[in-house]
């Protein structure tokens, strides 16, 4: 279309493809809540089928999440960030927002998960074993300590008494999958549930330690939450028979 026939377009016109071009048009929602829900990157496939279920049973609702490591979300959170739910990968990062004073009510575990090996599927190191990770010629990569997957990387060091010397420290459970899965590494430590997820593009080796270390997933509904009672809804939903199911499917332990 030319500039020229442009301008010859009635105003209507032009004013309706504006508003279908900003996402106000035909089949977007106008009306109704939309619920922010700041989760856990290793929640990432339960949670995304949790909203869509929820959003069934709350046609009026409309979940979109922020999935993120939990340190930089409890981060954002203390620092004033928008939402109506926390979900975090474990409970020091969910006490840093208890301190701040950002959340309404007491959190409450939904959730555990463990570690496990993850190498690629033709597994170039031959990796069969947790202190196979030690040795100088296999190339490791695993999350940062200041997060909940890095934590419990540190805690599955001291139960088992294998030292890691990582190639690169990753600021959530995603980005160490994705190095093994690509081979840029040629093992990497991650939750069980993210390893499943990752279907045939990984696999896994077990150990015992990963038993002895176990996450706790606690969740909570926000102090600025925009819509308080919707998100206590989401809260019981993730915890409720409907919500233990899902989490369990996609290989989450359920308290």
């Amino acid at each position: 279309m030319t500039r020229a026939r442009a301008r010859g377009f009635p105003l209507a016109v032009l004013l309706t493809a504006a508003l279908v071009a900003s996402g106000c048009g035909a089949g977007t929602r106008t009306e109704g809540t939309t619920l922010t829900v700041l989760a856990a990157a290793s929640l990432t496939e339960s949670f995304r089928e949790m909203g869509e279920r929820f959003e069934r049973a709350h046609p009026d609702v409309e979940v979109r999440f922020n999935f993120q490591g939990s340190a930089l979300l409890a981060e954002r959170i203390r620092q004033g960030a928008g939402g109506d739910v926390f979900a975090s990968a474990d409970r020091a990062m969910m006490n840093r927002v208890v301190r701040a004073g950002a959340v309404a009510e007491r959190p409450r575990t939904f959730a555990t998960n463990r570690l496990t090996v993850v190498v690629p599927p033709s597994n170039p190191a031959g990796v069969r074993a947790l202190s196979d990770l030690a040795a100088e010629d296999v190339s490791v990569v695993v999350c940062a300590p200041r997060v909940p997957c890095g934590a419990a990387t540190e805690r599955v060091e001291t139960v088992s008494g294998v030292r890691l010397n990582p190639v690169s420290e990753e600021n959530d459970v995603k980005d160490v999958l994705h190095k093994v899965e690509v081979g840029e590494a040629d093992a990497g430590l991650v939750y069980v549930t993210d390893a499943e997820a990752a279907g045939d593009k990984v696999r896994t080796v077990d150990f015992p330690a990963s038993e002895r270390v176990t996450n706790e997933y606690p969740l909570a509904t926000l102090e600025a939450a925009e819509h308080p009672d919707t998100a206590e809804a989401f809260v019981e939903f993730v915890r409720g028979d409907r919500g233990r199911r899902i989490l369990r499917e996609y290989g989450f332990g359920t308290p």
